[in-house]
């Protein structure tokens, strides 16, 4: 009966940082953080150059040139 104890007061931890990490760190902090940042969120230091430039809606010419364009 004594080892359920220590099961119970670890689930309670974990739900309650899960709650704070959920609510305060994922709706607050990081969203606070990347506008502070700006364009310094997007870095990518020179040694990661030799990744691959993936476009997930197209280049980004031909995403400027549709974005431009009226409806």
């Amino acid at each position: 009966m004594g080892d359920l104890i220590a099961f119970q007061q670890m689930g309670f931890g974990v739900a309650a940082a899960l709650l704070i990490d959920a609510t305060i760190i994922r709706s607050i902090l990081v969203p606070a953080a990347m506008t502070m940042l700006g364009r310094w969120n997007w870095y990518l230091p020179r040694r990661l150059a030799w990744l691959p430039e993936i476009h997930v809606e197209g280049s980004p010419t031909q995403t400027h040139a549709r974005a431009s364009q009226p409806t």
